[in-house]
C-alpha cells in the first residue's frame, strides 16, 4: 500500500471514530496537492479540503491528526 492509500485508510478510521454512519468520498488523485473530500451524515454533505502531506502524515503525526480532526468536526457542526 503506497502512503496516500495508507493515508486515505486513516482518514476512514478517523471519520470511523466519529460516527460511523458518515459516508466519506475521497478523490482517487490530488489536485493542486490537495483532496477535496465530501463527507455525507444524514443527507447533509459537507466538503473537507486536506493537503496532500497531511492526508499522508494523517496516522504518524499527532499535532496533524488533531488539526485534521478539529476541521472535520467544525465541518460537521460537532466542533
Amino acid at each position: 500500500m503506497d502512503e496516500i492509500e495508507a493515508g486515505k485508510a486513516a482518514f476512514l478510521r478517523l471519520i470511523a471514530e466519529i460516527d460511523p454512519a458518515i459516508g466519506v468520498v475521497i478523490p482517487s488523485r490530488a489536485t493542486d496537492d490537495r483532496f477535496l473530500i465530501a463527507l455525507t451524515r444524514e443527507g447533509k454533505r459537507v466538503f473537507v479540503t486536506l493537503l496532500e502531506d497531511d492526508l499522508i502524515d494523517l496516522e504518524a503525526d499527532a499535532d496533524v491528526r488533531a488539526d485534521v480532526l478539529g476541521q472535520v468536526r467544525e465541518a460537521l457542526g460537532t466542533a
